[in-house]
């Protein structure tokens, strides 16, 4: 018993046809992580930036004027955030409001309870490895508002 075996003949038509399920793939996947990004970033910083540009170099210079320096630092299951003055001494605010989250997305936003310890903010917080903003505003006793964005990264391993 022989067997024959008869070669396969690749045509244009199998060309065009590979050609096209492999730009179908491509544009399939482009598109599913366009959607992804824009369904899970906000994206929004301020409500109207127009409005919230006719006071910046205003509110930049009064805080600036206050001098302060801030720092963020996970420690175990607190952050720390120290505010210091031109001279390297801590500050107690009259007011602060923060928001912890990811830059990505807000799943994971929180509200840490700061307290001043005398040196510097402390909060419970539980935070995954990575990169975190700590979205803060603080008031100055002279009432001027500070605002600022603070990086603060969780090693992998930290505790």
């Amino acid at each position: 018993m022989t067997m024959t075996t008869t070669a396969r003949v690749l045509t244009g038509r199998h060309v065009f046809m590979i050609f096209c399920a492999a730009f179908a793939v491509i544009i399939s996947v482009n598109l599913f992580l366009a959607y992804s990004a824009v369904s899970t970033f906000p994206g929004l910083e301020v409500r109207n930036s127009y409005v919230a540009s006719q006071q910046f170099d205003k509110n930049r210079e009064e805080q600036t004027a206050l001098g302060w320096s801030v720092l963020a630092q996970a420690r175990g299951d607190d952050v720390h955030l120290s505010i210091t003055d031109a001279e390297g001494q801590p500050v107690q605010v009259a007011s602060l409001e923060a928001t912890l989250g990811r830059a990505t997305h807000v799943r994971d936003d929180q509200t840490p309870a700061f307290v001043f310890d005398g040196t510097r903010y402390v909060a419970p917080a539980q935070l995954a490895p990575g990169n975190w903003n700590l979205r803060m505003k603080a008031r100055a006793a002279d009432g001027t508002v500070f605002q600022q964005r603070v990086i603060l990264h969780v090693p992998k391993g930290a505790k």
